[in-house]
């Protein structure tokens, strides 16, 4: 019975934390008199690497960027990361796990950090949506698929 206990699945947060953070205002403090709204723009990466046997770091990178048409409000980019255990999981299922449920665990982290940064800086929170990774996880596997075959 110990045996059996052993070999369950395990997948835990070990830590999460800040890995990179970056904002930039390149035209302050003149952009602060600016009455317009600006374009939001946000990109999303993330990256998994095995740190040690049973042990993973993934990274999700957000970066958000406000224009106007002929000047960069701001541009912020946050690297939330996370330390996470994943034992005895079939090596397929690693992938899946690590492109969609380890984002999903990272992503309301980041949010709240982008928006904490932003209004920091002086400018009204950013409020990004929630995330889908499993359709985009599904879409950059096909898109590498596509790829390979071509």
């Amino acid at each position: 019975m110990s045996e059996q206990q052993e070999l369950q699945p395990v997948f835990s947060i070990e830590k999460i934390y800040v890995k990179d953070l970056s904002l930039e205002i390149p035209n302050a403090p003149a952009i602060f008199l600016e009455q317009e709204q600006p374009e939001i723009d946000m990109q999303l990466a993330s990256e998994g690497r095995q740190l040690e046997d049973g042990f993973f770091e993934v990274s999700l990178t957000v970066t958000v960027t406000a224009k106007l048409p002929e000047k960069t409000m701001f541009l912020c980019e946050v690297a939330q990361a996370g330390i996470f255990q994943i034992q005895h999981i079939p090596a397929e299922d690693i992938d899946p796990i690590l492109g969609v449920a380890c984002p999903n665990i990272l992503f309301p982290y980041a949010r709240e950090t982008v928006s904490s940064l932003v209004g920091r800086a002086g400018f009204p929170p950013v409020l990004l949506a929630p995330i889908n990774f499993e359709a985009l996880y599904m879409q950059q596997r096909a898109a590498q698929a596509e790829a390979g075959t071509a």
